[in-house]
């Protein structure tokens, strides 16, 4: 039996989206439904909006299965929020797939372990891609192909194989009283004629400059959003910026007009060519859009 080692997020959405995916696959469901119930209730013990039934120990001895692999294992990691409380969340399982066992395996900073040669497969963030690896030029990123293009092959091996489509999306936004008289509409055109300050969120300041492109940040002043004030808030001070969307309705509770959808923030299967083989090739396309399925 080989056994083809995955790299995870331990939690949260992104997690969420692999597990989703894989059980479309795979006879998986009633796993991953137990796994994304059991951290959905440690997020809201942790956040205090769930009383627990018993202390932190207890519920990881009970919840992890150690004698069998294709049950769930879990870990203790200290949140990063104020006062840094525990918080239960995903270690690992293994998913039997005909010949080939899956591991799927948590890991705090997935791309990292690809990029140190862990794992061959693994999943995180498109958004982490171009904040540490795509190179800046004139011209912007646009989409999933464009952060490929834009890696330098001898900085890393990974590259991006495919979305899972939980997506959001970086976001021009932007008062009407900004717009006012410029016969534009709020795309990279217009930020391309504006100077002057531009809100964003810090942690985002290289994936803005590779989204809009170098040029079109000429005469452009980055301004961040004071503590305790929402991006959206801000950028309404501002007059414009960019910040995640999703429905939009946030950006419209400040007053805000939406814009060119820049960038797709969404979880994407990432592969370290250097590691793949044609096993790890097929279980790959377990999680791909629109492939046909194989047989392991």
């Amino acid at each position: 039996m080989t056994t083809v080692r995955v790299a995870v997020p331990r939690k949260g959405r992104p997690l969420e989206s692999v597990l989703e995916r894989l059980a479309e696959s795979v006879p998986f469901e009633e796993t991953a439904d137990d796994i994304i119930s059991t951290l959905r209730y440690e997020k809201a013990v942790t956040k205090d909006n769930q009383q627990a039934d018993s202390d932190v120990y207890d519920r990881l001895a009970r919840y992890s299965d150690l004698s069998d692999p294709t049950e769930p294992e879990y870990t203790l990691l200290r949140d990063d929020r104020e006062g840094m409380p525990r918080r239960l969340v995903f270690d690992s399982v293994t998913v039997p797939a005909g010949e080939t066992d899956i591991q799927l395996v948590g890991r705090e900073e997935p791309f990292r372990a690809l990029r140190t040669h862990e794992f061959a497969l693994g999943f995180d963030s498109a958004d982490l891609v171009l904040e540490e690896v795509v190179q800046l030029s004139d011209e912007p990123i646009d989409g999933l192909d464009a952060a490929n293009e834009r890696i330098d092959p001898l900085d890393t091996d990974v590259r991006i194989v495919d979305g899972l489509g939980d997506t959001v999306y970086h976001t021009l936004l932007a008062t009407p009283e900004l717009l006012e008289g410029s016969g534009s509409d709020l795309d990279r055109a217009f930020v391309a004629d504006y100077e002057g300050p531009f809100c964003i969120s810090p942690r985002y300041e290289r994936l803005v400059e590779a989204v809009l492109g170098t040029k079109v940040l000429d005469g452009i002043d980055f301004t961040y959003p004071e503590e305790g004030i929402e991006e959206e808030a801000s950028i309404a001070q501002t007059g414009i910026g960019v910040y995640l969307t999703v429905t939009g309705s946030t950006a419209r509770d400040n007053g805000l007009v939406l814009g060119e959808q820049l960038f797709p923030s969404e979880t994407v299967l990432l592969e370290n060519t250097s590691e793949t083989d044609e096993t790890t090739r097929t279980v790959a396309t377990l999680f791909e859009r629109g492939v046909e399925q194989p047989i392991l």
